[in-house]
């Protein structure tokens, strides 16, 4: 093959029409390279040794002309690499079953050449975090996303009696921790992923980033006609310590979005019913929204995990009962909160009108517990530890 490279110096872009013509050439093919720039031989010759490509130079009647023979180098440098699967999740074998530390941070589907540092993803081993359900839930989250500024009325007036815009805030304050603990929780995970499951890395990383939106529009609730938040309280915090501090992807999963944001779900369409301003309900409505997206592929991953291993439901299992444990000396909800809940459901300060808050506030909690056991029965848990987990899981709720 030859290749003329007119007045384009070797140092311009020259290697790249000397490199693609090797490329066609193939193994021990041979290239004539011309030219009219200056010092072509010196700058081939160097290029030639640096990437193990014999060089020879030729003066034939004043005219130079380069003959490089292509080195084995070039070709082992790929024949050593290694295709890191496939990059179609849908083809067979696409997703390994164990990754290789050595293919480290390439995409799926990329030729990963020989050499490269070994890393050390904690999460690495399909079983541990797959779920064939991440792709459509990243696709349909990322499709979802709404911009605070403009998806809630800000600019709405309206005026609370300042009691239940306390209620609100009380509220406001105890979403805005209990969200801090699910952006935590994948964020921390997401970390320790095998980039080779990119699919799961990117639905965790859109949920922490769900998580942030629904703090900051928490936050500016509360903040909207008052200087301060409300009570943070040491058992609130205390239970969220267990959900945060959690080592284990699947348990941490399993408490966090199957209880915890399942269970929120209910809070936040009970929020947003009994909401005493436009706002209030359209931040609740929003962000039950995004929850529901992150209790369904905490669902579809862990039911993927307990078909192939059904093992794992006695590890979950203990979870639930230790952490029951470690919180059964605390207050569970804060009651400035379990409060709020009523006086938003009565709507007024009169007897009646409590009472029926306090009852629906009680109607409430039964819904918790009736839907975190029809999504553990659904988890291939039985009957009877479905009830004993859903009675165990947290006061606090998260």
């Amino acid at each position: 093959m030859h290749v003329d490279l007119e007045g384009l110096g070797f140092e311009r872009g020259g290697s790249l029409l000397v490199k693609r013509a090797l490329r066609r050439a193939g193994p021990a093919g041979i290239v004539t390279v011309t030219g009219q720039a200056a010092d072509l031989d010196v700058h081939l010759r160097a290029w030639c040794r640096a990437e193990g490509h014999e060089f020879h130079w030729r003066d034939d009647s004043g005219t130079g002309c380069a003959v490089v023979v292509r080195g084995s180098a070039f070709d082992e440098r790929w024949s050593r690499a290694e295709r890191a699967g496939s990059a179609d999740p849908f083809e067979p074998e696409a997703v390994v079953e164990h990754p290789p530390q050595r293919w480290g941070l390439a995409g799926r589907g990329a030729l990963v050449e020989s050499g490269g540092p070994e890393f050390h993803f904690m999460l690495d081993r399909k079983v541990e975090v797959w779920s064939a359900d991440a792709a459509r839930i990243y696709a349909q989250a990322a499709a979802a996303q709404w911009d605070p500024a403009t998806a809630i009325p800000w600019e709405t007036q309206f005026d609370l009696p300042r009691e239940v815009e306390d209620a609100v805030v009380q509220i406001m304050t105890y979403l805005i921790e209990n969200e801090t603990a699910a952006l935590v929780v994948p964020s921390r995970f997401v970390a320790q992923m095998h980039p080779h499951f990119r699919e799961v890395m990117q639905a965790l990383a859109i949920q922490a980033a769900d998580e942030a939106r629904h703090v900051e529009v928490f936050t500016r609730r509360a903040l909207l006609k008052n200087k301060y938040l409300g009570l943070s309280t040491a058992g609130g915090q205390a239970s969220l310590q267990t959900l945060v501090e959690e080592a284990d992807f699947a348990t941490a999963s399993f408490l966090l979005s199957v209880l915890g944001e399942g269970t929120f779900l209910s809070l936040l369409w009970f929020i947003e019913r009994h909401a005493p301003d436009p706002v209030t309900a359209a931040v609740c409505r929003l962000a039950a929204q995004d929850e529901a997206r992150h209790v369904a592929f905490g669902m579809a991953h862990l039911r993927e995990h307990i078909l192939a291993d059904p093992s794992i439901r006695g590890t979950l299992m203990d979870a639930v009962r230790r952490r029951h444990e470690a919180l059964r000396h605390t207050a569970g909800l804060n009651a400035e909160v379990f409060d709020a809940l009523v006086l938003l459901a009565a709507g007024s300060w009169s007897p009646a009108d409590i009472a029926k808050g306090y009852d629906a506030v009680s109607t409430l909690v039964e819904e918790m517990h009736n839907s975190r056991k029809k999504r553990l029965l659904k988890l291939h848990f039985n009957e009877a530890e479905a009830e004993e987990m859903s009675r165990l899981h947290t006061r606090n709720f998260m």
